[in-house]
């Protein structure tokens, strides 16, 4: 099943599978997120949770037990249900499962809530820890941007001028290895090369938000005030690019395995609930 929600200016559309956002529309019709061709990678914006990114051997443990858990966890790939709907805003809800309390053994609710506000898609998320106790997570954003022209024609503008330092992966896991991109005024042109060792990975950033400029012109700006992780993706010879917005990374070669002593690693109290949330504002 798939919702849809509009206002004057857009039109956004989310699948109840994984309450992943597939579609955003202006009045031309013209369409913003990536379309999913599995040629090249056949999602549009998954949600990352309880985990972003790899665990080594894909385990961690929790008070010594060990657990498994895919790359990226497993909301991405569970359906939500659609919870409360306006004409311009909807939200999803996924609530542990004793399939999920093998995987992740905690009680939570996990709430998306897309709400269309002129030009700009908010994507909030909600974590409710319903446990006893404490409970380690990560959440994470993955949506890609369509880029209907030559990719060379688009260009990143971050909002300040920084190092921007990104850390390599090895293995799917973050390495420490580091390189820096070379900006001229905060502006990075696109091509594949950027890309030829998977993500960019900033564990920090000064800047807030992201614009896409298409032929030097702004296309597209991601705010992330709430998220202090970045990954920047893409495939050879892929019309999209990803802005993915994050609360957590892949794990180091050195981590320990315990989940609470993962980098980067949130921690909710019981019965407590988290917020955060980034936006999508077409230019």
């Amino acid at each position: 099943m798939n919702t849809t929600i509009s206002n004057s200016t857009l039109s956004v559309s989310i699948k109840h599978a994984g309450a992943e956002l597939f579609s955003i529309k202006n009045n031309d019709n013209k369409e913003y997120i990536w379309e999913g061709n599995p040629d090249f990678w056949g999602k549009h914006s998954p949600i990352l949770f309880p985990i972003v990114g790899t665990l080594k051997n894909n385990t961690y443990t929790i008070d010594g037990k060990e657990y498994q858990l895919p790359r990226h966890g497993f909301a991405r790939d569970m359906e939500f249900q659609l919870i409360h709907k306006t004409e311009n805003s909807a939200t999803f809800s996924l609530a542990s499962t004793t399939e999920t309390l093998k995987k992740y053994p905690f009680k939570f609710e996990l709430q998306l809530i897309y709400t269309i506000k002129d030009a700009s898609l908010d994507i909030e998320y909600k974590v409710i820890n319903k446990s006893d106790k404490k409970m380690p997570f990560s959440i994470g954003a993955h949506p890609a941007i369509a880029l209907p022209e030559n990719f060379e024609n688009y260009a990143f503008e971050f909002e300040k001028e920084e190092t921007l330092k990104y850390y390599l992966l090895e293995n799917d896991l973050i390495s420490n290895k580091t390189k820096v991109l070379e900006t001229t005024r905060n502006i990075i042109p696109l091509n594949y090369s950027l890309f030829e060792n998977d993500a960019l990975i900033f564990k920090t950033l000064e800047s807030k938000s992201l614009t896409i400029l298409e032929n030097s012109k702004p296309y597209l700006k991601v705010d992330f005030e709430d998220f202090p992780s970045l990954g920047l993706w893409t495939k050879e010879q892929a019309p999209f690019i990803c802005i993915e917005p994050w609360l957590g990374y892949s794990d180091t070669a050195e981590n320990s395995g315990d989940l609470f002593e993962k980098e980067g690693i949130l921690v909710l109290d019981a019965n407590k609930t988290f917020h955060s949330k980034f936006s999508i504002t077409i230019l």
